[in-house]
């Protein structure tokens, strides 16, 4: 089985992949450009996924885009659960509802209404495991013509659950209450990275002298304050090149970035291309 990596680069590729992982409390985020599925089998897992803490409930398949920081802060009553991996392009080039896609793509967790699906899900699971496994070219291809209409599947139960979940918050979202000062931190952050921020802003927003609040989420998520700014603003960048025809000095502004020089700088550091680049390989509209 395979567990969480610390020392992985940053935006390492997990590719198509389908495992059985160990869960273990993250030290730091994980960013990676696929779309994740996870399954328990039993208990539950907490993740600070884009600065909220989200609850994993078991038997329920649920969906997220791994480009945005995601890390276990928590876990019961499960030694091992399905983690599935689907490049981003691949997952685009599938054109699934608007609904169903554009919350993904925004940062939002998708989770099946009801359970019902666990028993079928579970040996599908279990099926691109060993096709993955295998690594036979027709299988894989079975594998993801069958992992699509899953996501259809889910994607209609979504849209029949939308007229109740306008009515009510998403029971995965866990209330602030629940935060620690460096979770309280990152789910600001999360919510304003696209605004000027600095350290003091962000102090001030907890209540908490620049310094000290600096070393508490350092020491909380293994990353500095504007280094994880600036992985925020740097996902919501992907996000707009990939699914919008904007002009590159605008997406940099709309994502925070004081200037284009910046920007460029920042992209290039992180992901080894120039946004240009990136969208050439990426978008398919």
């Amino acid at each position: 089985m395979v567990r969480f990596d610390p020392t992985r680069p940053d935006f390492s590729p997990y590719g198509f992949s389908c495992v059985r992982w160990t869960p273990t409390p993250m030290p730091r985020g994980d960013r990676h450009n696929e779309i994740e599925l996870n399954l328990l089998e039993s208990g539950s897992l907490v993740y600070l996924l884009g600065g909220r803490k989200v609850a994993v409930p078991a038997e329920r398949l649920t969906v997220f885009w791994a480009g945005v920081p995601h890390q276990i802060l928590d876990f019961e009553g499960l030694a091992e659960y399905f983690v599935l991996t689907i490049p981003l392009a691949w997952f685009l080039q599938w054109r699934l509802p608007d609904h169903f896609t554009q919350p993904i793509l925004h940062g939002g967790t998708i989770i099946e209404p009801d359970g019902g699906c666990f028993t079928s899900d579970r040996a599908r699971f279990e099926l691109w495991s060993e096709d993955v496994r295998l690594g036979s070219g027709e299988r894989c291809h079975a594998s993801l013509l069958e992992i699509e209409a899953r996501l259809r599947r889910l994607a209609l139960s979504v849209a029949a659950d939308l007229p109740r979940r306008s009515r009510r918050k998403s029971p995965a979202v866990l209330d602030q209450r629940h935060l620690s000062r460096a979770e309280q931190m990152a789910c600001f952050i999360a919510q304003n990275y696209t605004q000027p921020l600095t350290a003091e802003t962000i102090s001030q927003h907890v209540g908490l002298h620049p310094n000290y609040a600096m070393a508490l989420f350092q020491q909380t998520f293994g990353t500095t304050l504007i280094k994880y700014v600036t992985e925020h603003r740097l996902s919501h960048a992907q996000r707009l090149l990939v699914t919008t025809q904007d002009l590159i000095v605008n997406i940099a502004l709309r994502s925070g970035f004081g200037s284009l020089s910046r920007f460029n700088e920042a992209f290039r550091q992180s992901f080894g291309c120039t946004p240009r680049e990136y969208r050439r390989l990426h978008q398919l509209m």
